[in-house]
């Protein structure tokens, strides 16, 4: 009788039949078989045998994952799913040597399927039960769970690394598990292609591990993309050996993308001393270029391009874009031709990034020539996205082109681009801003149509465009339908309307705003109470106006100059020149700088109380600075000066018109 059995490396075989008599069996691999079948020749007729009445086990001492207990009842073969895997243990201990030499991957295409499914089942069982540990200790009492095998083997059925953690210190709390060095490094390297790298790094404390080389740079690769970019520099420091240009290379690239280029220079210093200078390549340079421009040392990245191609090699159109971005910011628009020339002479052509950049460089300097190039950008074939048709409306609307902008929009939808929430919003923006409030409305309540205007920002524009144009009751209204439409008022919403009420003169209501603000938990801003002060000053309450600075300084907030040129002038007004005198010195210390209007009001009120000295005082400060005075405000002098038993009037009335 021939029984067929899929066996590699099969040691022994031994029949037990009938009672106690026991035959060996003869084998022949490959003679009788296709590829590693192996036939077992025997005398025993199964077919004969009454039920019970005969018992063959086959024992299989192998090294990978045929190692099978079979019982055979009238040549019918029943298992036993747990026992049969804990017979089978013998042979999975090989699989530890075989992990130790760089193999992660278990064969489970060598496991049956009574095999799998029982791992499987441990896999679900883990995945299901709330406290699964209590489940797996009763129902497989006898099942050495501890073998570091078997956890290779769940790890790799699992397919998630958390679980595979979970089981991992519940094997090593409870079942006396050791983890060995195969095992720490199958669920490190796990861990982090999940990018839980904190969960990883708590596996270097394992007594004795110690991961891999490729296993490490991995981990610093994914360090670096999660954003954690001191602990990948810091990880690059201890690893103990010298890590690849892919991971320099990495690190390069986290540092840049956390606006560090402080720490570019650094690392590239330390890759140079490693020993792999030789080994930098074309993408190491490119985010050296990237670095540059980040710190708007944009020629010098140009430079380091020109090498490059001087030296036949060619960057990412990335690397390109950051140059191009940062001679925008500088201006130098000819540099970004000649970058475009270059691009295209060496076949490498700009893309529709390429092509945003220059439009955001432009658009955002308020320079034309960027809606030319839009146009260009169509001409050639490209196709804009919705974004790009944003960033060219907004250019266009703070270039004072209203009329370009609508007609872009229109283009914008025609194309099939619908506009979000930020377009209808430079629009909105853009229609109070030249004063027509009936387009406003209109783009609001197509916004409201398409579900767009349920936001805070929403609401914020409308606000702060109706305060502009004193339509204050209308503004209001909208800022209580916040509340009962359940939108969030934040702190720019209240700003806004305290500063619409305060330019129309409702310093009552804006004081009960402010209240409210502070009620609701918010932390007012200096533009919360700047609107105010001024206020309080014109209306001759320079004392309340004072107590707001103060509560200003209690809440740790810096003034503007406007702050304290509002309270000069006001101060002034009231008769207080000296005390205005006073904020006006005192302003330097806050490194603050008066504007040229407030020099002016404060000399013409001293000038009126007939305090020269002081006059002088304010002109010596006011001639550093760099202003210069008013042609009436010199006639005023003149005539000041010009008084009997004032001292050196030549002298000041020269300085006066050398000045001036």
């Amino acid at each position: 009788m021939l029984v067929p059995l899929s066996a590699v490396n099969l040691v022994a075989v031994r029949v037990y039949g009938g009672s106690s008599s026991s035959a060996t069996l003869t084998l022949s691999q490959r003679s009788q078989g296709v590829g590693g079948t192996f036939y077992i020749h025997t005398p025993l007729l199964f077919s004969g045998l009454g039920a019970g009445a005969s018992l063959m086990e086959l024992r299989f001492l192998a090294a990978c994952t045929n190692f099978m207990t079979m019982t055979m009842v009238r040549g019918a073969p029943m298992y036993s799913s747990a026992t049969l895997f804990c017979r089978r243990f013998a042979q999975f201990r090989n699989l530890s040597s075989e992990t130790k030499q760089g193999n992660h991957d278990l064969p489970t295409e060598n496991l049956d399927a009574k095999d799998c499914n029982f791992v499987h089942e441990i896999c679900k069982i883990t995945r299901t039960k709330a406290r699964w540990e209590d489940t797996l200790l009763s129902l497989y009492p006898s099942f050495n769970f501890s073998e570091p095998s078997f956890f290779l083997l769940y790890l790799n059925h699992q397919n998630n690394a958390f679980l595979s953690l979970r089981f991992f210190h519940w094997l090593c709390s409870s079942c006396g598990f050791s983890p060995d060095q195969s095992s720490c490094n199958a669920l490190f390297c796990a861990l982090v292609d999940a990018g839980a790298c904190k969960a990883a790094k708590s596996l270097l404390d394992c007594p004795g591990f110690t991961p891999e080389p490729a296993s490490l740079e991995g981990y610093i690769q994914r360090l670096g993309r999660s954003g954690m970019v001191e602990d990948a520099v810091d990880m690059l420091k201890q690893i103990g050996f010298c890590p690849s240009v892919a991971t320099w290379n990495a690190c390069l690239l986290s540092c840049l993308r956390a606006g560090r280029t402080g720490s570019v220079w650094t690392l590239y210093e330390q890759m140079t001393e490693s020993g792999v200078a030789a080994s930098i390549n074309v993408e190491t340079v490119g985010y050296l270029i990237m670095a540059f421009c980040a710190e708007n040392k944009a020629l010098k990245g140009y430079e380091l391009l020109r090498e490059l191609l001087e030296n036949g090699l060619l960057p990412e159109n990335v690397v390109f874009n950051a140059l191009i971005r940062g001679f925008c910011k500088e201006r130098q628009y000819a540099r970004v031709s000649e970058i475009l020339h270059i691009m295209i002479a060496k076949q490498c052509n700009p893309d529709i990034f390429t092509y945003q950049e220059i439009i955001n460089g432009l658009v955002k300097r308020k320079n034309s020539e960027g809606f030319r190039v839009f146009n260009d950008l169509k001409d050639r074939g490209y196709f804009p996205d919705g974004v790009m048709y944003t960033t060219v409306i907004k250019g266009l609307c703070e270039m004072g082109l209203p009329g370009e902008a609508r007609k872009m929009w229109f283009e914008m939808i025609k194309k099939g681009f619908q506009p979000n929430e930020y377009t209808y919003n430079v629009m909105m923006h853009q229609y109070f801003k030249i004063g027509d409030l009936v387009e406003a409305r209109k783009i609001f309540e197509d916004m409201c149509s398409r579900g767009y205007a349920e936001t805070t920002v929403c609401y914020t524009t409308m606000i702060s465009g109706l305060c502009l144009h004193g339509r204050t009751d209308e503004a209001h209204s909208l800022f209580e339908e916040m509340v009962q439409k359940g939108i969030v008022r934040d702190l720019i919403t209240y700003n806004s309307l305290i500063k619409g009420l305060c330019k129309n003169g409702e310093l009552v209501q804006a004081t009960k705003l402010l209240n409210e603000l502070l009620a609701q938990g918010l932390e007012p801003s200096v533009s919360s109470l700047n609107p105010l002060i001024k206020r309080l000053c014109e209306e001759g309450d320079t004392q309340g106006a004072i107590r707001l600075w103060k509560d200003m300084q209690d809440k740790h907030l810096q003034p503007t100059a406007s702050t304290h040129d509002y309270i000069i002038s006001g101060l002034c007004k009231e008769g207080h020149s000296l005390q205005g005198l006073e904020w006006l010195l005192n302003m330097p210390s806050w490194k603050l700088k008066p504007q040229e209007q407030t020099f002016e009001f404060l000399i013409n009120s001293l000038s009126q109380e007939d305090m020269l000295d002081d006059i002088l005082v304010v002109l010596e400060f006011m001639f550093r600075i760099g202003y210069r005075l008013k042609e009436s405000t010199i006639h005023s002098l003149v005539s000041k000066f010009s008084m009997d038993g004032f001292h050196f009037p030549d002298l000041w009335l020269e300085k006066i018109i050398e000045r001036n």
